[in-house]
């Protein structure tokens, strides 16, 4: 446990440069007086480790120090080869280089990590869009993940949800794939980083110039936060509906499973026939009313009135067309 972590700790001062004790504590989840003997440890062990001290000091490794570290383990191996996503590489104009990178890795590593590294690459697929949809079509992917890495300002023309087009300049922080589809997370200059399906953009010129990007900027912490905020604003109304047995899988799959798993989790106890009384979010009555159809004659909607309403219409239409 400890060579492992002492391991972290040299890869961590290699890859990040100077940090402080708090720091390396913080992110291998340990305490400060451990952080210390394991700095003194590796000193010991005859790495070139040292200390500045003052308000901006911290350890660092010695100029032109680098470790040649081939001590993966099979499973370590194995999830490299099954993190590669070899669809999106390509998308992004990648697939050479994850494919060379792939080969190196393969020809350094010990023939028992080799081995289940290739039986993990034979045996695990990683498909990333949704059922019952392709992939978007991105033509502009490569030239925008060109100008994330070079930080060079983007001048777009964009499809808003509404059909509008707009025109944007933008600072491009990162891409994101989410369910098939990458979007990508800007920031017109002086605002706040907004979203943009790449899909949507028709046109694209990179800007002469780089841009500063924000410091501490965090790609994953910003996404999450505007994955929990679109969701607040995607459901605007609930659904009071009755639910029968057996049916809370088919419900999960119209639904949604997050949406149902909580609406489940505060419902009542079933009656005495095994019906259930739950409250859904949904994004509105109209679009409620074409998911809960889906359902037949598991579903009762309860309220409110105007969805209700709207069922009953849509049963009589269904009614005089089949009679």
């Amino acid at each position: 446990m400890r060579a492992s972590r002492l391991l972290s700790l040299l890869l961590l001062l290699q890859t990040r440069g100077r940090m402080t004790a708090p720091e390396l504590a913080e992110e291998l989840e340990v305490s400060i007086r451990t952080i210390y003997r394991d700095v003194e440890a590796l000193s010991a062990a005859g790495v070139p480790v040292y200390a500045d001290r003052g308000p901006a000091g911290g350890y660092q490794l010695l100029d032109g120090y680098r470790t040649r570290l081939n001590g993966l383990t099979a499973e370590e191996a194995s999830s490299l080869f099954l993190a590669g996503l070899p669809g999106p590489a390509a998308e992004l104009g990648m697939a050479e280089l994850a494919a060379n990178a792939e080969l190196k890795l393969l020809a350094a590593l010990p023939p028992e990590p080799r081995s289940q590294a290739a039986r993990m690459r034979e045996r695990f697929l990683l498909d990333v869009p949704g059922w019952y949809r392709g992939p978007d079509d991105v033509p502009h992917l490569s030239e925008v993940a060109e100008a994330v890495w070079a930080q060079r300002p983007l001048r777009m023309t964009y499809r808003r949800w509404g059909r509008q087009v707009v025109e944007r300049l933008v600072h491009p922080y990162g891409l994101v794939l989410k369910g098939g589809s990458w979007y990508l997370v800007a920031a017109p200059p002086g605002e706040s980083p907004r979203t943009y399906r790449v899909a949507r953009v028709l046109t694209l010129a990179a800007e002469p110039g780089r841009f500063d990007r924000p410091e501490g900027f965090d790609l994953a912490g910003f996404w999450k936060a505007y994955a929990a905020e679109f969701r607040e604003r995607m459901y605007t109304a609930t659904a009071d509906i009755r639910l029968a047995p057996g049916m809370e899988e088919l419900l999960a799959y119209t639904m949604g499973q997050d949406v149902v798993a909580g609406a489940l989790a505060g419902a009542a106890e079933p009656d005495a026939e095994g019906w259930r009384t739950l409250t859904l979010p949904v994004e509105s009555i109209t679009h409620a009313r074409w998911l809960l159809l889906r359902m037949g004659a598991g579903v009762e909607v309860l309220g409110p009135p105007e969805l209700r309403a709207l069922m009953v219409e849509a049963v009589a239409e269904l009614r005089k067309m089949y009679e």
